[in-house]
């Protein structure tokens, strides 16, 4: 059946999937596939817009690491994922994109990109295999509510002009694949989260994660310097709670990059639950601190009848200096000889431990995730299948899962859709009982 734009699409489908980005184009495929009369409804004029912006336009799809390592990247119930891992991991996902003409190319890390740094690919190539597997995909199709009938998913209430009468769609199974909050002006506005609240679902809070932090203080003179080998620390009331390495990067606001996107969920969420968060850079993590000190007396010596900025110059990029020196008290120009007892302690100090208090983080706008969602107890791990309504599924960010960079996100949005996809078409195809 093939509804033409403007034309009825009330159906009856066999499976009807709400969102089509990577969660919802896999689900809707896979089903398409398995023989179900496919629906894909996008409230967008564009499908998988977030997946063509992603990794800054290059998209990292997913990630080589074996499955205990993926595991490692996941929050908060990773195990939850081990079934939709084992029906769709990253080979099948490489495998797929080559049947559709889009190589990858693997980078540090064991990060999985388009080989031509093109996320545009990959959407363009995964919206191809969904339509190729028989999908009818509408745009500008707008989801009202869920039609639902002694706890049995029966269909959708849809709009697909912004000021026109809705209508019901008749399906036998109903795939959520809504995303979550993140990036709003992709379509991710939260709807799924509304939808699961309305029909009994338990919603963990949403919060924006994979963010930026706003610091006290900023450096402004160090803004755009990106440090790489550093190691980042989280101290929540006071107390060390965890610490990553790799590279922080100077904003206007505060710091950015992989350490502090990684760190980024757990200050979120102390910060949302009213405690003190504040971060520190080490920025000689190679050096223990006698190994420093012995580092900083060699060069006091060699630059002793220098000025400050002489010495700090061959431990600091340059655009660290004048941040580094208001947070010692000391003046760039001021000779090296100041540097002595407690002042050489306060420098030693600083250069493995400079701290700044976390006054903010970014918002929904730039979260690159959403954290919170449908809570996978009311998810049935072997399907996708809700626990609480009959024939209803629900497939990616929409549910409480989320991870670190490295490419996991966009694998559990991919995974989750195939068994989804699977779960739904083999239960909307089953026969009648008579």
């Amino acid at each position: 059946m093939k509804a033409a734009e403007g034309g009825s699409i009330r159906g009856p489908w066999d499976v009807v999937v709400v969102g089509a980005g990577p969660a919802g184009l896999l689900a809707a495929g896979r089903a398409a596939m398995l023989g179900a009369r496919v629906l894909l409804l996008e409230k967008m004029g564009q499908p998988a817009r977030k997946l063509r912006i992603t990794g800054k336009g290059r998209a990292n799809l997913t990630n080589m690491k074996p499955l205990e390592a993926h595991l490692q990247e996941i929050y908060p119930e990773p195990r939850f994922l081990r079934q939709a891992f084992g029906a769709f991991f990253h080979h099948d996902l490489v495998a797929l994109l080559q049947t559709q003409g889009v190589a990858t190319k693997v980078e540090r890390d064991d990060r999985v990109f388009p080989a031509s740094d093109q996320a545009w690919d990959v959407a363009d190539a995964l919206i191809a295999w969904a339509k190729g597997q028989g999908v009818e995909l509408v745009q500008h199709a707008r989801v009202e509510g869920l039609v639902i009938a002694d706890g049995i998913f029966s269909g959708l209430r849809v709009v697909r002009k912004a000021a026109g009468p809705s209508q019901t769609i008749e399906a036998r199974c109903g795939i959520l694949a809504t995303g979550g909050q993140s990036y709003p002006g992709t379509g991710s506005t939260g709807d799924g989260f509304r939808f699961a609240e309305a029909t009994g679902h338990r919603v963990e809070t949403p919060r924006p994660s994979l963010v930026r932090i706003e610091t006290n203080p900023v450096l402004a003179s160090a803004q755009g310097l990106v440090l790489k080998n550093v190691r980042l620390t989280l101290w929540i009331d006071g107390k060390k709670q965890a610490s990553e390495f790799g590279e922080a990067e100077f904003t206007a606001k505060g710091l950015a990059g992989a350490t502090v996107l990684r760190l980024s969920r757990r200050i979120v969420e102390a910060r949302l639950a009213g405690r003190k968060v504040a971060v520190s850079l080490d920025l000689k993590p190679a050096l223990d601190p006698a190994k420093l000190e012995a580092r900083l007396l060699r060069d006091m010596e060699a630059h002793r009848d220098g000025r400050c900025q002489n010495l700090l110059r061959s431990l600091l990029p340059p655009q660290l200096i004048p941040g580094f020196c208001e947070q010692l008290g000391l003046g760039v120009a001021d000779p090296i000889a100041r540097i002595q007892g407690p002042m050489r302690k306060k420098l030693l100090g600083l250069l493995k431990e400079m701290r700044f208090e976390v006054s903010g983080h970014g918002g929904w706008e730039e979260a690159i995730i959403t954290a919170g969602g449908v809570s996978v107890r009311d998810l049935d791990p072997r399907t996708m299948a809700s626990r609480k309504i009959e024939n209803l599924y629900f497939a990616g960010e929409v549910i409480d899962l989320d991870a670190n960079t490295g490419g996991y996100n966009l694998q559990i949005a991919f995974s989750t859709g195939w068994l989804a996809g699977e779960s739904a078409a083999r239960k909307a195809t089953e026969p009648s009982p008579s």
